[in-house]
């Protein structure tokens, strides 16, 4: 089985074979989780550092009023909460999506690990700062993007990000996540989003269909977004 983590950690610096040896070793205790199962709770003790290696999954609160945001998507590769057990307690929820494969790194496995693979240091920083800048998108979206342009734009992100890692193919890729989900996260009712999924694929531009995107016209999609990759830093190491 190919190790997303390992592959994503490739993409950001050049590993050495000690270094592969040395992340396939923290991530060879892996657990199962099903969908909607929550591996961490809000006012919860912080954890370990997780790595998802198979599925999706997803960062959110829960607000008084019952209604919930969503404000991350973890697919596999991705890591999160590198130093967290600094906090004291958690700030927000982290739930699976889809059935998922998700490994714990204890703060003393990862810190003692960086201290001695240089490399793997820099790539987890260097993954961190990226996970800022979608964060910093995902912002913009919501504060100032069209529906139609929110959603376009996390479709973009999306893909480019499940295609960095080997999991698209000829424009379709798997989206294990309904509409309610995504409308969580984009700070619309499911009924607006179907409405706005509608559009798209009348455009030509896309359409979802139950677990899976396909990118009908790239171009279209991409002026319909208004999408500019830089803030995924893509080019660090890759020659795409």
């Amino acid at each position: 089985m190919t190790n997303r983590f390992v592959q994503k950690m490739s993409g950001m610096v050049d590993l050495t074979a000690r270094d592969v040896a040395a992340l396939e070793v923290v991530t060879s205790r892996p657990r199962r989780y099903a969908a909607r199962k929550d591996l961490i709770r809000e006012g919860d003790e912080t954890g370990p550092m997780l790595v998802v290696l198979e599925g999706w999954l997803c960062r959110y609160k829960i607000l008084p009023n019952g209604s919930r945001q969503i404000m991350a998507f973890m697919m596999p590769g991705d890591a999160c909460d590198l130093h967290i057990k600094l906090l004291a307690a958690m700030d927000h929820s982290i739930q699976a999506v889809a059935p998922s494969l998700v490994a714990t790194v204890s703060r003393t496995e990862m810190q003692s690990m960086m201290d001695e693979h240089p490399n793997i240091a820099r790539a987890m920083y260097t993954a961190q700062l990226v996970d800022e800048g979608i964060m910093r998108a995902w912002i913009v979206s919501m504060g100032r993007r069209s529906s139609a342009e929110r959603v376009a734009h996390l479709i973009c992100e999306l893909y480019l990000r499940a295609r960095n890692i080997g999991l698209t193919h000829d424009g379709d890729f798997s989206l294990p996540m309904s509409q309610v989900i995504l409308a969580d996260a984009l700070g619309m009712t499911p009924v607006h989003i179907n409405r706005v999924l509608k559009e798209l694929r009348l455009a030509g531009a896309m359409a979802l269909k139950r677990g899976s995107v396909t990118i009908i016209d790239p171009v279209k999609l991409v002026q319909i977004a208004g999408f500019d990759d830089n803030y995924l830093h893509r080019r660090l190491h890759q020659t795409d």
